[in-house]
């Protein structure tokens, strides 16, 4: 992250000017000739290519430079909506979708979409052993019926599976294109694929939008696709900057040096009511923040005994948070609460800080002990880290854990965190799947739970990983309703997670931007942008 900005007005006065000097260096001087927007954000990414990629901006940008095969509508995830694909079937036993593609998608550079560009596609992802690559688990096989079918084969009922194609991990790539520079979709591309590079400087993609560059932590510039099959975007270019304090996003905004602000907190939107120059957007958020402690001894210490864990839930005092970030709320669990039968405020933990002293006393720590919560240091969707880690080495305070705070950057951090060597850590998280088996992330057996908290099925009740396997394919509503429910209460009990607060949505652009539109996937849509005339 810049941690260098001294003067906030000035700062974002020269990040726009750099941006604005690039697109003259590349060859496009009449920047008047165009319309072109802004975006001051809090940039989360190690990559672009789609296959790699598996963090909120890279989410908001693969959006528009990639099309799925299928999509959620623009405002919800409410339901499951064709993009390249046009239709689809599903087997009576749930195994086998075979989708049949649109006829005049095509890729930036003309060629046309075809099946054995999804087969590609899809294969590469899951070989390349990446960040997303665990979202290819259910498929068992995909194959090219024809020129324009796809049949995808998977492991068990899987009812979620529709709902996870729309994520942008799954977007379409040029197989020509990939394959020629570096890439592979060979059950070896962990070791031979080398397209990285290339796909992190440009797009393969069939979307509204090309990638033209990026500079890590500085800015992302996307140009429009003149080719593109479906409605053209209203902006030409679309550069989004790296702006990771608030204050300073704020200032560019108030100036006219960016049109619209991502990561903007509370009482930075209140100071901004009632200026006819700008647009404010509040909203239910989609991150829920949570500690993690990891259950491995050697590196979580005393936080990964669950007596402690069960301690920690019940120390944090979610009202302070609540009155912390106005319009968030409290979860009940490490489900998002925007999924189908999430625990919300009304069954989440409540503070009792005499039970999580008797807990302590159980095991072992009757005078409390001390400890390092690392954490990435940054404001993001406009809520400040530093000040949560402060508010929670305040909560355990009162129990007697001393907490010793550890910043760090956040790519820095991120390393710890996905390597499972954090012990004690402050992280949050969105949705991946827009359905409740994304919970099971953070439950014995999940990504989450075993690679970053070493929480893993030794030791856990058999009849809850049964639960947990009957949760992967239970088809009707009311049962997986009854199953999620005892899977949050298991939680509650004996998770290695903390979850303290879903804090709201807040985001403000100049007045005269329209078409903005929060999504739980991918955040914000590019292409729905316009300003008016």
């Amino acid at each position: 992250m810049n941690q260098k900005l001294a003067a906030p007005a000035q700062a974002s006065r020269n990040l726009i000017l750099g941006a604005l000097i690039l697109l003259v260096g590349l060859g496009f001087g009449q920047v008047k000739a165009e319309e072109v927007i802004v975006l001051g954000h809090a940039e989360i990414t190690e990559a672009y290519d789609p296959a790699h990629a598996f963090n909120p901006t890279s989410g908001m940008v693969n959006r528009v430079a990639y099309d799925t095969l299928v999509t959620f509508p623009d405002a919800d995830a409410s339901s499951i909506e064709p993009l390249l694909a046009e239709s689809w079937s599903i087997s009576d036993d749930g195994l086998v979708y075979t989708f049949h593609l649109r006829d005049d998608a095509t890729f930036t550079n003309g060629d046309p979409l075809t099946a054995q560009d999804v087969v590609f596609s899809f294969n590469r992802l899951k070989h390349v052993r990446a960040q997303p690559s665990f979202l290819t688990d259910p498929i068992a096989s995909i194959d090219a019926l024809d020129e324009r079918t796809v049949a995808i084969t998977v492991t068990g009922p899987r009812p979620s599976f529709l709902a996870e194609l729309a994520n942008t991990a799954f977007s379409v790539t040029n197989a020509s294109v990939v394959g020629a520079n570096g890439g592979t979709d060979a059950e070896d591309a962990a070791e031979t694929d080398t397209a990285q590079a290339y796909l992190n400087q440009t797009s393969a993609g069939t979307g509204a939008y090309v990638l033209q560059g990026w500079e890590p932590q500085d800015r992302t510039v996307l140009v429009r696709n003149p080719d593109y099959w479906g409605e053209q975007p209203f902006f030409d270019r679309v550069i989004i900057v790296n702006i990771p304090e608030a204050a300073t996003q704020r200032v560019a905004l108030v100036s006219g040096n960016i049109d619209l602000a991502t990561d903007l907190t509370p009482d930075q939107v209140v100071a901004l009511e009632g200026n006819d120059d700008i647009g404010i957007y509040l909203g239910p958020g989609r991150w829920t923040h949570f500690l993690l402690m990891n259950r491995d001894p050697g590196v979580g210490g005393p936080v990964s005994d669950p007596l402690v864990a069960r301690a920690v839930r019940y120390a944090l005092d979610y009202e302070g948070y609540r009155e912390l970030w106005a319009g968030s709320v409290t979860p009940g669990s490490n489900m998002w609460i925007g999924l189908a039968g999430a625990y919300g405020q009304d069954e989440a933990m409540q503070r009792d800080l005499e039970l999580a002293r008797e807990l302590l006393a159980e095991a072992g720590y009757p005078d409390g002990f001390e400890i390092t919560l690392q954490y990435p240091d940054m404001t993001w969707a406009g809520v400040s880290t530093s000040t949560n880690a402060q508010k929670i080495q305040a909560d355990l305070a009162e129990v007697g854990i001393a907490v010793r705070l550890l910043p760090g950057e956040v790519q820095v951090a991120l390393e710890g965190y996905r390597s499972g060597e954090q012990g004690f850590a402050y992280w949050f998280w969105g949705p991946d799947k827009l359905d409740p088996v994304d919970f099971l992330e953070f439950l014995p057996g999940g990504k989450v739970a075993g690679e970053r908290a070493r929480w893993t099925e030794d030791g856990v009740d058999q009849s809850v990983m049964e639960l947990i396997a009957q949760a992967n394919e239970e088809t009707d509503p009311d049962a997986r309703m009854e199953i999620f429910a005892q899977l949050q209460d298991f939680a509650q009990e004996h998770s290695a997670f903390a979850p303290f607060n879903v804090p709201a949505v807040q985001t403000a652009f100049r007045a005269e931007i329209e078409g903005y539109v929060w999504h739980p996937q991918w955040g914000l849509d590019l292409a729905l942008l316009s300003r008016a005339q």
